[in-house]
């Protein structure tokens, strides 16, 4: 079956392209995933101007902070072994920091989803960094070393703070509880399992190292492309990882997996996966920005686009997805272009594609059997004076109210009894279906509300 996507190529690459030759950059490469793949792919310019070579989807780029999304994936996993929780305080893992600074709040304060949420407070950099020379201390060992010179710099959980350094602190949490070195960890539990055989931290191997974009800093009044040096010593879990268009297109299909493909369950489950991508605040007045776990969200056109970007050394990239419709693109560049603005135009060219498309009809799921005395109408006839369906629908029982989102129940191993789905007022409570003597279903009870099933005459 043809992807909807392949019909826009021609318009995708006319769109990289426009975008390569009206901000003057050096080369871009860029892919769009769908329905798990990767479904479009193309590159403009060079990845190496001097010698004319151009890039492909398999070309590595530096991803910087793209790293902490892998970074935060092997938190969660730590989470789900039960060996951490994420409101545990830093200090409970990493003691060093007793002695950091409490200069704008307390250090015991700081826990590990606030440090996946940038909200920690702590300074945004290690000590000593000085990005205009190219200094910059990507060992944790020799920052802990200096703990005085770290510190909270706002309130603690009080405002999004971006912070290499907190994710620094996040690896090393994940070295000392998985019992091998961070790198270790990520390539035993993420890249090799989802086979992205090219998502590696710095330095890269020799027999890689060919493969890499030449890194080309910004262009200052002139059309001179500047090589930038390497390398800077950001080889770690904040920033550390080189990749290509072709291993963060399996990354972003990660992400968007349906929660009836068990394919990757054991490397992250599908409820973490929602738990980690879903908005946690707000980060501005604008309302079109919000953090997660690992990922972050910015509202354009009514499309939320769930994304991590990378800056560093002459390299910009983004990847981003939309969830609800199943579309996701990466953008690579290396110069100095805002990754994260094509990117997303890229994915609302795609996403338009898709949702245009004939939709393909498929078999509805067949009703368990029992459910069948489940589904019917429910009625609250005290003060609310509501009437609600319990449907199968969609390959679920669902509970229907024609002024609310519908709401799905979850089967527990409790026959009768099912769990909410997340994100509703009544999530992680039970349903319950109560039974008369003569097993006639007479109520269904959800959310401290009551509901009187009615049964047709006989």
């Amino acid at each position: 079956m043809i992807d909807p996507v392949e019909s826009v190529s021609a318009k995708l690459q006319g769109t990289l392209a426009s975008y390569v030759k009206e901000h003057r950059l050096p080369g871009a490469t860029a892919g769009v995933v769908h329905d798990g793949e990767l479904v479009w792919s193309g590159s403009v310019g060079f990845a190496d101007v001097a010698d004319r070579v151009v890039a492909d989807s398999s070309t590595l780029h530096r991803v910087a902070s793209i790293t902490k999304t892998f970074t935060a994936t092997a938190i969660l996993q730590l989470r789900d072994d039960g060996l951490l929780g994420l409101d545990d305080p830093v200090l409970r893992h990493i003691p060093e920091l007793a002695a950091a600074q409490p200069a704008a709040g307390p250090i015991e304060a700081v826990t590990l989803r606030l440090l996946l949420a940038h909200q920690s407070g702590f300074q945004s950099e290690p000590p000593r960094t000085d990005w205009s020379s190219g200094r910059y201390e990507g060992d944790v060992l020799v920052n802990l070393a200096r703990v005085a010179e770290i510190g909270t710099r706002v309130p603690v959980a009080a405002q999004e703070k971006y912070s290499n350094l907190g994710y620094q602190l996040l690896g090393e949490v994940v070295a000392r509880l998985s019992g091998q070195s961070y790198a270790e960890h990520v390539r035993t539990r993420i890249t090799e399992p989802l086979g992205l055989t090219r998502t590696l931290l710095d330095p890269l191997p020799p027999d890689l190292a060919a493969d890499q974009a030449t890194a080309y800093s910004g262009r200052w009044m002139s059309d001179a492309l500047t090589p930038v040096p390497q390398p800077l010593g950001m080889s770690s879990s904040e920033g550390g990882m080189w990749s290509c268009v072709d291993d963060l297109a399996r990354w972003a299909a990660f992400w968007l997996e349906r929660d009836d493909d068990d394919s990757h369950a054991a490397v992250l489950a599908h409820a973490t996966r929602r738990e980690m991508r879903t908005p946690r605040y707000l980060a501005d007045d604008t309302w079109l920005s919000a953090f997660g776990l690992g990922w972050y969200g910015v509202r354009k056109d009514d499309v939320t686009w769930v994304q991590h970007g990378g800056s560093l050394l002459g390299f910009r990239s983004t990847v981003c997805f939309d969830p609800k419709d199943g579309v996701g693109a990466v953008v690579l560049i290396n110069g100095m272009g805002k990754s994260g603005v094509i990117a997303m135009s890229l994915g609302a060219i795609a996403r338009a594609a898709v949702l245009e498309a004939e939709p393909v009809i498929t078999p509805p799921a067949a009703m368990p059997s029992a459910y069948a005395d489940l589904v019917g109408v429910y009625a609250d006839t005290g003060v609310f004076a509501e009437l609600v369906r319990v449907e199968w629908r969609d390959g679920a029982l669902a509970l229907v109210d024609p002024d609310a989102p519908t709401i799905e129940l979850q089967p527990t191993d409790i026959p009768d009894v099912f769990d909410v789905q997340p994100g509703v007022r009544a999530s992680g409570e039970p349903a319950r279906f109560d039974r008369a003597e003569d097993g006639r279903v007479r109520r269904f009870r959800i959310g401290g509300g009551s509901y009187s099933r009615l049964h047709a005459l006989d």
